[in-house]
């Protein structure tokens, strides 16, 4: 079999892989890169493996007139930019010692070696620089029927890295088949094995939930986390039986994914230091929660906080407590959204300071409770 596509024939690639070939190394693409070429999804990170050691790879790129940079020297990996592309070159590795987050590795000459130490079956496929698929594992039948399975042991494979707990559930979300159902051994496994969670930083299990939840539909993946107990050690209080009415929702209107919007329908705001989010996710998140409960109607939201949002709290509430969203609703967030209140404090030249302050509040309130109908004169009359 041999996978094909831009990203692979490209000149400024396949400037890379001369560079190494010519001085008798091995070349291969490895992991995404090839994985979603082959399931004709969009190939973003370029990754090679190779046999060469990183200092060879160095030189190698550099002789070709290449920007090297040595990333992640110490662990093998060279980022090699060519037309303006980034690649991230590592030596075949095979691992020493693991303590469930950092892995001490041995540079390898076997290709074996290396597709042994990676997480999932359908990840340890490789391709040649003329996209001649290698498949030193039986990932392809895997990656064909959506199978998404730990390699060899797979405790062995999360006391590796116990985030690969959390990226097998992710990884079943994109790519697994919801007919198929999830991995039972792989299940177990991660039952198993959730002490090792609370071992890993905030900051990568937060940034694992965020690419998990902007999968089509993750409501699978996510119940069988509740069902092993991941739910409960990474989010406190997590409740997703609102999930899979909220995705039914947006995909019926046409809403594209989001990621926090789907954490605050499982969970209130967790504490800022829970998941290491950004600021900005972490305040969308708790503002969604604060809005889900007010009474506040929706072109009141859109005149607060714009129409994204708006439909965002609406979509909440309908999953939450089984209301129904309606195309006015809709409307009536997007009309919010473009509402200028039509008072300044110039209109009130008898008010000053709080005494201002107060009366701009109230005719603002009211001009809301008008849903916007209200005019200038009819205010300040």
């Amino acid at each position: 079999m041999i996978v094909r596509g831009a990203w692979i024939e490209t000149p400024a690639t396949q400037a890379v892989c001369t560079a190494l070939s010519k001085n008798g190394h091995q070349v291969f693409f490895v992991g995404g890169c090839v994985r979603n070429a082959l399931l004709g999804v969009a190939v973003s990170d370029i990754d090679i493996a190779t046999d060469a050691l990183p200092e060879e790879t160095m030189r190698c790129a550099k002789e070709a007139g290449l920007n090297a940079i040595p990333t992640g020297i110490e662990h093998g990996t060279v980022t090699v930019v060519s037309g303006g592309i980034a690649h991230e070159i590592t030596t075949f590795r095979s691992d020493v010692e693991t303590d469930g987050r950092h892995a001490d590795v041995a540079f390898s000459k076997s290709i074996e070696e290396d597709a042994a130490r990676r997480d999932f079956t359908m990840n340890a496929l490789y391709a040649g620089a003329d996209g001649t698929i290698h498949d030193p594992l039986g990932g392809l039948q895997d990656l064909n029927d959506r199978h998404v399975r730990f390699i060899g042991d797979a405790n062995q494979r999360i006391h590796e890295d116990y985030l690969r707990s959390l990226r097998f559930f992710r990884f079943t979300a994109h790519y697994g088949n919801p007919a198929l159902g999830i991995d039972a051994d792989g299940l177990a496994a991660v039952a198993e094995n959730l002490d090792g969670l609370a071992r890993l930083s905030r900051e990568r299990v937060g940034a694992e939930l965020l690419k998990l939840m902007s999968a089509q539909n993750p409501s699978m993946a996510v119940a069988a986390m509740r069902s092993s107990g991941v739910l409960a050690v990474v989010l406190e209080g997590g409740d997703d039986r609102a999930l899979a009415p909220l995705i039914h929702l947006e995909q019926s209107l046409g809403i594209s994914p989001d990621p926090i919007r789907r954490l605050a329908v499982i969970a209130g705001a967790p504490d800022k230091d829970a998941l290491r989010l950004s600021r900005a996710d972490h305040k969308r998140w708790a503002m969604m929660r604060d809005e889900v409960e007010s009474m506040k109607t929706a072109s009141h939201l859109g005149y607060l906080h714009g129409a994204a949002f708006a439909i965002d709290v609406l979509l909440l509430r309908a999953a939450l407590f089984e209301q129904p969203v309606v195309a006015s609703a809709i409307a009536e967030s997007n009309k919010g959204d473009i509402a200028e209140f039509p008072i300044k404090a110039k209109d009130l030249p008898g008010f000053s300071g709080p005494a201002l302050g107060e009366k701009l509040r109230a005719l603002e309130a009211k001009w809301i409770a008008s849903s916007f109908t209200l005019t200038r004169e009819e205010l300040l009359a």
